[in-house]
């Protein structure tokens, strides 16, 4: 019986961990629409802090935050997204002239294209590309209507996530031992501070990269200029590789549109130098405190979190290896310090135990050294309180 109550109970549970890996896994959506709201109010945070400096309530912090945060989000995307279909049109109209005109310049792809009939491939693709879009207008709109779902969820979980943070966060810390509660509560605020200064100059960075490509590329003459400095800002969000990409497509684009020089060439030229100049001005500049990763690290984090959640777990994936950084070494600092302390010069000595001579203390039994000031008027006060007579 004994044997059997063991293996019921270990039975209940395995059960019990099977029944709840499920319910994670039959709710990962929502899970990471949370994650993402929480990330996008940990980011938001510093702003509300900001704001709160200023002698203003908490509440009416976040609601001045989350109302500007969301005008510029609406007026980026009506501003962007018309110019963005109409190019993207023009675009898909205009290749097969732009394909043309590259194999009337270059042999060797004329070339090509003969033996694999490339353009004719390429016009039978694009004339069937309406009709593929017709037959899954029904497809897209469901997944239009996913995205606002999705997009209304997490705004109202940041909010929601933005007024419990502090609370939030007084919570975690109640999760460790009473002893370090202080030394964790410490290390939280500053993983915080750290991830929310990290993402707010990130996209400030690839606004201002996104805003340099549309007046480059539209001063230079370049079509598609809209669209391809919206690529532009969104790669430039990924560390180290992003920016490289977002550059790439570009010179590819202008060397199919226009012509090798001098247009493509002041592309090139341009994407180069601002590059420079984000790296040793714009960035210093506006991440004056940020946390030091090793490009071996952005790489791997980055890659990490593509394969998890997409671009979204991508780009959350820097800052998050930054606060595990952040907590690494607070771990390491504190361990430092201990050691330490207990490697001091008297550190290890303790205090005699009673009953316990001291170490220098002279045995017991031996002549004391007596104060012979006092010791006459001791012998006086016992001669007075001695009743024996003479």
């Amino acid at each position: 019986m004994v044997q059997f109550r063991r293996g019921f109970y270990a039975s209940l549970g395995v059960l019990a961990t099977a029944a709840a890996a499920l319910a994670v896994y039959t709710a990962r959506g929502v899970l990471i629409w949370a994650l993402i709201a929480l990330f996008l109010a940990v980011s938001l945070n510093p702003a509300v802090r900001a704001l709160t400096r200023w002698h203003i309530r908490r509440g009416i912090a976040i609601a001045v935050v989350v109302l500007v945060v969301l005008g510029m989000v609406a007026a980026f995307l009506q501003s962007v997204i018309p110019a963005m279909a109409d190019q993207f049109h023009a675009m898909v109209k205009d290749f097969p002239h732009y394909l043309a005109i590259q194999q009337h310049r270059s042999a060797s792809l004329r070339q090509i294209s003969d033996r694999y009939h490339l353009t004719s491939q390429l016009n039978k693709l694009l004339a069937s590309l309406p009709a593929r879009l017709g037959s899954g207008a029904f497809g897209i709109s469901r997944r239009v209507f996913s995205a606002l779902a999705a997009a209304l969820t997490v705004t109202v979980l940041t909010i929601y996530f933005l007024v419990d943070l502090p609370r939030l966060q007084r919570s975690a810390v109640l999760l460790f031992p009473r002893a370090h509660r202080a030394e964790f509560g410490r290390i939280a605020g500053v993983m915080v501070d750290k991830v929310g200064s990290y993402m707010i100059g990130n996209i400030l960075i690839s606004l201002v990269a996104g805003l340099a490509a549309f007046g480059a590329l539209a001063g230079l003459g370049v079509p598609f200029a809209v669209p391809l400095a919206f690529l532009v800002a969104v790669t430039d969000l990924i560390p180290m590789v992003g920016a490289t990409i977002g550059a790439v497509v570009c010179v590819a684009v202008a060397l199919l549109a226009t012509r090798l020089w001098p247009t493509t060439v002041l592309v090139a030229a341009f994407f180069v130098a601002y590059q420079q100049l984000e790296n040793y001005v714009l960035a210093p500049r506006i991440m004056r405190r940020p946390v030091q990763l090793s490009p071996a690290a952005v790489l791997l984090a980055g890659l990490i979190g593509g394969a998890a959640l997409g671009l979204i777990g991508a780009l959350m994936a820097i800052p998050i290896a930054a606060g595990g950084k952040v907590l690494l070494s607070e771990r390491l600092r504190a361990r430092d310090a201990a050691d330490t302390d207990a490697a001091a010069p008297g550190a290890g000595e303790t205090a005699p135990q009673p009953g316990q001579a001291a170490p220098h203390a002279p045995p017991a039994g031996s002549a004391q050294p007596v104060d012979r000031r006092r010791q006459p008027a001791a012998q006086d006060s016992d001669r007075r309180d001695d009743p024996t007579p003479g």
